[in-house]
């Protein structure tokens, strides 16, 4: 049990240090990844978001460490790609 709680910090540092979504700057605004915890406090309705497969494999990786998936799937899922492409009026009927 010792060995755990020694090994656990710097399993945190190391799981932190590979998450794959990066923020993004769009117009010289900084947008940051979100996840299912923070997306009402983080996502803006005029970016497009996608999901980081790369943390999504780290996520299930990592998952009986029960907290690398708190942290990749709650805070780190989705990241920017850029903005949304504007929609051009109603279609011809």
């Amino acid at each position: 049990m010792r060995r755990f709680a020694a090994a656990a910090p710097a399993l945190l540092l190391l799981v932190s240090a590979v998450g794959c979504a990066e923020t993004k700057v769009i117009d010289g605004v900084e947008y940051d990844t979100f996840g299912l915890v923070d997306q009402e406090e983080k996502r803006n309705p005029d970016i497009q978001y996608e999901v980081s497969w790369g943390n999504v494999f780290w996520g299930i990786v990592f998952s009986e460490t029960i907290i690398a998936p708190i942290y990749f799937f709650g805070y780190s899922l989705y990241e920017p790609v850029g903005k949304k492409p504007e929609i051009k009026g109603e279609a011809p009927r």
